[in-house]
């Protein structure tokens, strides 16, 4: 088994454990303690959560930055990842260009990302996603998505795809809120349209950095997926309770996870 324990955090009595899980044996570990006792819904990251979209988004983010005079690479594609794409052109225009831009000149750059994005082939979804999705329902929790994207036909796919687990009123887009990740705003924005939840009866499911330290200021039990070429340290170190190599292993451990909470 393999563990890995970051520095506790103190953000209204809720522990941080930080384990990152791979061929490992639950029963070893302990139980999380009272802080989460009724887990009500699960609050999923959309890219390189439930699709293996990012390459597609990383080629995209490359190719429009580039146009507009702005070094962008793989990697900060992931490191960005979650966060609204109007805030992250802003951030690097102001980094590499000196320029100050308007939230409408950043989201007409951000049209030329979707653009090329919409250009490629369609992301699948990850392996053990639908099952998972499954699992969470038998258990009696409900289901939403948090994403950062303000591309519709994403939003629309997603509703489409899911739509056995989640209406559109379930959807937290970059539409919703006006500071994305990694403030905590978007997954405070999901537990209330989920139905009005508190953080601790929250679990997020994220894969990226920004996403993790979202789900960690919002106060929910926070899962993240390395479905990307980031060490695992670039998520536990955000505050990630737990870590999963792939969506797949969480999903086949999701009855065992739960019944390391006192409730379940």
């Amino acid at each position: 088994m393999k563990k890995t324990t970051i520095s506790s955090q103190s953000q209204q009595d809720i522990p941080s454990f930080g384990w990152a899980w791979g061929g490992f044996n639950l029963p070893n570990i302990p139980s999380f303690g009272e802080a989460w006792t009724g887990f009500k819904v699960v609050l999923f990251d959309m890219d390189g959560v439930l699709y293996d979209s990012m390459p597609n988004h990383g080629v995209a983010w490359q190719r429009a930055m580039k146009e507009f005079g702005i070094h962008f690479t793989l990697e900060d594609s992931y490191a960005t990842e979650g966060a609204r794409g109007v805030d992250t052109i802003r951030k690097y225009a102001r980094e590499q260009l000196g320029k100050e831009l308007s939230e409408e000149e950043a989201q007409r750059m951000y049209d030329v990302k979707a653009h090329y994005f919409h250009e490629m082939p369609e992301a699948k979804i990850f392996d053990g996603v639908l099952d998972l999705m499954q699992k969470i329902k038998r258990s009696g929790l409900k289901i939403g998505i948090v994403t950062g994207s303000a591309q519709r036909p994403l939003i629309e796919r997603v509703t489409h795809d899911f739509a056995d687990f989640i209406t559109r009123d379930q959807v937290t887009t970059a539409f919703d809120v006006t500071r994305g990740k990694p403030n905590p705003d978007p997954y405070l924005m999901g537990l209330k349209k989920a139905g009005n939840y508190s953080p601790s009866e929250g679990i997020v499911v994220e894969n990226a950095p920004l996403g993790v330290r979202a789900g960690v200021a919002a106060g929910c039990f926070t899962v993240a997926i390395n479905s990307g070429p980031l060490p695992d340290e670039a998520l536990l170190d955000e505050g990630a309770n737990i870590l999963f190599p792939t969506i797949r292993e969480f999903a086949d451990k999701w009855e065992l996870l739960l019944s390391h909470f006192p409730h379940y």
